[in-house]
């Protein structure tokens, strides 16, 4: 499979990559399936993190007696020394390895948090000191804020940036990606399908392969994705009025309820996280049930106190109905919670 440099990390990873997310939902048997149909197609670069219950011991039984000549990334949420030091050393053992070609910070997605793993005193020095061990090779950074991403980009700490990209949320292409481009900062894509909101595998990933400094890391669940993601890599990949016809229409359709996770929504009086809330249905397509609750709980809490005020609508670029479809989203989560703890009690 064709490689590209992934920015001044000099990373050589192929175009398609894989994301660890969906096969969470999978036995071990399974998700092991996966990840080794992924390599059989000659996929490089595999992408998990701490956060992602048993993704990284499954991609670490996958991948034993294979791991010459591939790429291993995997993330932490942690701010600090000692949870980030906790993470890594959690991370090589289920990954079942000694180093790993590239750890990022998950999920910066505002200034504060950005600031927090910029202090050289903060967690940026405990990998700083693994990458002198060994243990670490290169440093990223995840965020779905375009402004903290461009931060990030601007600071130049980081070798590698993942964000959403996709024809649905295209930001990157015009505020992220020249600047990357610029700081030599490699680009991994996450979220080619939009979270699930793309049905169109076809037109979703030629659409991205027009990008040949783009990596992109699709979750993958089953076999057959990988297979029809591969094959779309290998057949014509230049768009057709009927694909930019189908793309325009799955835009308007989008565009009155697709939260772009922008937060210019924020700040919100009553403390709603309001575009975690806003993406529950997307995760209750990836995610398995049983963690759909507990920090999603946390998160709609809140959210069901909201008061209406509409401020949040104000502000949106995208002019969603923000209180409409929390509501709607909020009745979402009651009802699956319902319906897994009657199952629960079934068994």
């Amino acid at each position: 499979m064709e490689k590209m440099r992934l920015g001044k990390s000099d990373l050589m990873v192929t175009r398609v990559g894989f994301g660890g997310i969906p096969i969470q939902r999978l036995n071990e048997e399974g998700a092991v399936a996966v990840v080794k149909r992924c390599l059989d197609h000659g996929i490089n670069f595999i992408d998990t993190a701490n956060a992602y219950s048993t993704s990284e011991a499954c991609i670490g039984k996958a991948i034993a007696g294979r791991r010459d000549g591939l790429i291993i990334a995997t993330k932490s949420t942690a701010r600090n020394h000692e949870g980030i030091t906790k993470h890594l050393d959690n991370s090589l053992k289920q990954l079942g390895t000694d180093y790993i070609d590239l750890y990022q910070f998950h999920a910066v997605s505002d200034f504060k948090s950005l600031d927090m793993v910029l202090d050289p005193k903060g967690p940026m020095a405990v990998l700083g000191e693994a990458k002198k061990a060994g243990k670490i090779r290169h440093i990223g950074i995840t965020s779905h804020q375009i402004d903290v991403a461009k931060k990030a980009v601007e600071s130049g700490r980081f070798e590698t940036i993942m964000f959403p990209f996709n024809f649905v949320n295209d930001e990157a292409a015009t505020e992220l990606l020249p600047l990357c481009r610029e700081h030599d900062v490699g680009f991994i894509d996450m979220k080619p399908l939009a979270g699930g909101m793309i049905a169109d595998a076809t037109i979703a990933f030629k659409f991205l392969f027009q990008y040949r400094d783009v990596a992109t890391i699709p979750g993958i669940e089953k076999v057959e994705e990988i297979d029809q993601i591969v094959g779309i890599l290998n057949g014509p990949l230049d768009l057709t009025e009927w694909d930019r016809a189908e793309m325009r229409k799955l835009q308007e359709q989008l565009g009155t309820r697709f939260c772009h996770r922008c937060d210019y929504c924020q700040p919100c009086k009553e403390g709603i996280a309001i575009s975690s809330v806003m993406t529950f249905p997307s995760f209750v397509a990836r995610l398995p049930e049983d963690q759909l609750f507990g920090f999603w709980g946390a998160l709609f809490e809140p959210a069901a106190k909201c008061n209406k005020c509409g401020e949040c609508e104000e502000r949106c670029p995208y002019h969603l109905p923000i209180r409409d479809l929390m509501e709607e989203y909020y009745d979402l989560y009651e009802k699956k919670k319902k319906a897994y703890k009657e199952k629960m009690a079934a068994k």
